[in-house]
């Protein structure tokens, strides 16, 4: 059964307002990643997915990561619009952070431009930002969107919303 919606106020996207497939879009805010107490990752040339009941995920091109944060890339699962993904292990500041970053080699056509970028699980991390902005994790522990302020739910990830 389909939730209720929350309706988004002036500034504010519903997630429910997001298409199904996803649509992807480039993200002028600054994006970035904090683990360890190092920024692991920095762009301004960013990009989001934005697929109905989840709120973003956010990728960050393969140059704007840091260099050694990321472990070997290992399979991981196959997401019906992008493609196989990839896991990796992040490791900075003393801490490491096991299957917290993945990326899609070579992705659907639908979402080349972001081959090889790298998106990160929020949960795992010290901070993830958009713009000034702490996002949090999105719910669960299978989906990797950033909750900010200018999105609203119910958000996909939670206990009992598998079937949304």
């Amino acid at each position: 059964m389909r939730p209720q919606p929350i309706r988004p106020k002036p500034g504010q996207e519903s997630v429910w307002d997001y298409p199904r497939p996803p649509r992807l879009e480039p993200v002028e805010a600054r994006l970035h990643v904090v683990l360890g107490g190092v920024t692991i990752a920095d762009t301004r040339a960013g990009w989001r997915v934005l697929e109905t009941s989840h709120p973003p995920t956010y990728y960050f091109p393969p140059d704007a990561v840091r260099p050694g944060v990321l472990g070997p890339p290992r399979l991981a699962g196959i997401c019906e619009w992008k493609g196989r993904a990839v896991l990796f292990d992040v490791t900075a500041g003393g801490r490491q952070a096991p299957g917290a970053a993945w990326a899609y080699p070579d992705p659907t056509p639908g979402f080349r431009p972001i081959a090889d970028h790298v998106a990160f699980y929020a949960a795992p991390m010290d901070a993830c930002y958009v713009g000034d902005e702490r996002a949090e994790p999105q719910p669960g522990a299978f989906y990797g969107g950033w909750i900010t302020a200018r999105v609203v739910g119910p958000f996909k990830g939670g206990p009992g919303t598998m079937g949304w």
